[in-house]
């Protein structure tokens, strides 16, 4: 038996958190203005019949919840090793970034395996379905198990998965979509939760895979209640410059794998394809060494990628001395210049000072604080770095070179890549073999070694 009494609450716009009261602030999120208020029913649901008894958790069978590559190994990497039946994945990005066409490619990769993966059904509400498949045959992603409907509407959706039966649903974006049982416009907060959670529903009931395009703002996070995160199971960001075609597939929620992993793509005129071994992307390897270049390792998720870091000192004409930044921490970058100016003895205070990462690499993390000294201070005396050294650590304002997290997985790719010296922080742990290894405690010695290698 269910009684009802309605009485008024307030839901949160933002991340779906309901109150008995208003609030100028969200107690959940934190979000201004965000309580919205609504009829909330009180329900009181008396005990039923289950639909299925429970059974000991050994006994549940595992075999139909197996993941399935999709065909394109780095978003393999990402998911953790394939699609799950019935995962609702969302993947949100900048416009232009590739979504589309990174979903294409996976479409038209399903639906050209054979056995029991099935046909792909691709539903666009951005575009018709002539543009789709012009950017298909461009792209050479056209097969006869690829089926496409331009549709905005939930229900129609619902429809083309009755007729085709397929074994992937793109959805192309979920902010386009509408439920004819919500009375808001596309895009709005009560539309997108409650397309959302139909899509859920069907992706559990039929074991489904589903495949979720999701806008962003201008801040960067995923347009719309902070609850759809809460409702798919996996949450990928595609990210990239849109001047450079590397594009970083990265995992931040992911139900069935690892969530730190990232995937590597290049965007070329074909359309997009998987980058494997991405570290020769962000180096200009040379047999000689040149001022004002340093050598590092960074992680992306659980990945080493090699980078390179270039500097240049050159005397100001200004009364204020500039200092650009490109790819790197400008924070970091700014507090690694006091230190070296007054731990390591170079002088900066009457010089511009202009350092950036090649190929349009990012690297926030202070393990290449020692590269950017480094690579300055060699700037700034017009001495070469070893073409075969990388350099890893953080700096403290002490002067101080402070161990850095995966100092072994690191150097390892450094060695696979060719590189026979590094320079690592001391008390660095079980290293690789192929490669001379210094250990230094400080700027000062940090730049003493390099007069040794340099020999």
């Amino acid at each position: 038996m269910v009684t009802k009494t309605t009485k008024l609450s307030y839901r949160c716009a933002e991340c779906g958190h309901a109150v008995a009261k208003w609030f100028g602030r969200c107690p959940e999120c934190q979000a201004w203005g965000s309580l919205e208020e609504i009829g909330a029913p009180r329900v009181k649901v008396a005990a039923g019949a289950p639909s299925s008894p429970a059974r000991p958790i050994a006994e549940v069978d595992i075999e139909a919840a197996r993941a399935k590559q999709t065909g394109v190994s780095e978003l393999d990497r990402v998911l953790g090793g394939g699609l799950v039946p019935g995962a609702v994945v969302l993947l949100a990005g900048e416009p232009g970034v590739g979504k589309s066409t990174l979903l294409l490619e996976v479409a038209y990769r399903w639906a050209a395996r054979e056995g029991d993966y099935g046909p792909t059904l691709y539903v666009t509400g951005e575009e018709s379905a002539g543009q789709v498949r012009l950017r298909a045959e461009r792209t050479g992603n056209v097969h006869q198990s690829m089926f496409l409907a331009a549709e905005s509407d939930v229900a129609s959706l619902l429809g083309h998965v009755d007729a085709v039966n397929p074994g992937l649903l793109v959805v192309d974006s979920v902010q386009t979509m509408s439920s004819p049982a919500v009375d808001s416009a596309p895009g709005g907060v009560t539309q997108v939760r409650a397309v959302t959670a139909a899509l859920v529903a069907l992706a559990k009931e039929r074991g489904l895979p589903v495949l979720l395009v999701g806008h962003v703002t201008k801040e960067g996070s995923i347009a719309g209640p902070r609850v759809l995160e809460h409702l798919v199971d996996v949450v990928l960001h595609f990210e990239g410059d849109r001047h450079s075609a590397l594009r970083l597939l990265r995992g931040v929620k992911n139900r069935f794998g690892p969530a730190d992993e990232i995937g590597c793509f290049e965007m070329v005129d074909s359309g997009i394809v998987g980058v494997p071994d991405p570290s020769g992307l962000f180096l200009n390897r040379r047999d000689t060494g040149v001022a004002g270049t340093a050598v590092t390792v960074a992680v992306e998720g659980k990945r080493p990628l090699l980078g390179e870091l270039q500097a240049l000192v050159a005397k100001s004409h200004l009364g204020t001395p500039r200092r650009a930044v490109s790819g790197l921490d400008s924070a970091r970058v700014a507090m690694v210049l006091a230190v070296l100016e007054r731990r390591g003895g170079v002088r900066l205070g009457d010089a511009d000072v202009f350092t950036a990462t090649v190929g349009g690499m990012k690297i926030p993390e202070p393990a290449a604080d020692l590269a950017i000294a480094l690579s300055v201070a060699t700037a700034a005396r017009d001495v070469a770095l070893p073409p075969d050294l990388v350099v890893l650590g953080e700096v403290g304002l002490a002067g101080e070179v402070r161990r850095v997290s995966g100092v072994r997985s690191r150097l390892s790719e450094a060695v696979r890549l060719g590189f026979t010296k590094a320079l690592v922080p001391k008390d660095s742990g079980d290293l690789p073999e192929g490669i001379e290894v210094r250990e230094v405690a400080d700027l000062a010695s940090a730049m003493h070694n390099l007069q040794v290698l340099r020999k």
